[in-house]
């Protein structure tokens, strides 16, 4: 049973920095596909960031040249390094990993992003 367990949400100002942290809670195959989706009361869920095996990226139009995505694919674990944080960041924001292309689509349990004055 795959479990992905989230860290580094909380409150920054805006401007401010913050990192959130993704990785299975013990040992699996390398996730095909790891990355950070959000959603905002209202809103649907959004594609923040995310990264193949590979080291291939994709990211949301909002959040190109603010976010940046990596990958230890040794530990099976992701980073998502948020700068430049705008009150419209704010969020749950839940990690999303897929072992194979067409697989079984794992979900963080999600974690509270707020930025605001």
């Amino acid at each position: 049973q795959v479990q992905l367990v989230e860290s580094g949400g909380g409150l920054v100002q805006p401007g401010g920095s913050l990192t959130l942290s993704c990785a299975a809670s013990e040992s699996a195959r390398i996730f095909y596909v790891m990355g950070w989706y959000r959603q905002a009361p209202g809103n649907q869920r959004e594609l923040v960031a995310r990264v193949f095996s590979g080291g291939t990226t994709e990211y949301g139009d909002s959040v190109k040249g603010r976010f940046t995505i990596s990958r230890d694919n040794a530990k099976n674990a992701v980073l998502l390094q948020m700068n430049s944080l705008k009150p419209e960041d704010t969020a749950v924001y839940y990690c999303r990993a897929r072992l194979t292309s067409g697989g079984s689509i794992y979900w963080g349990q999600g974690t509270q992003v707020t930025v605001s004055s």
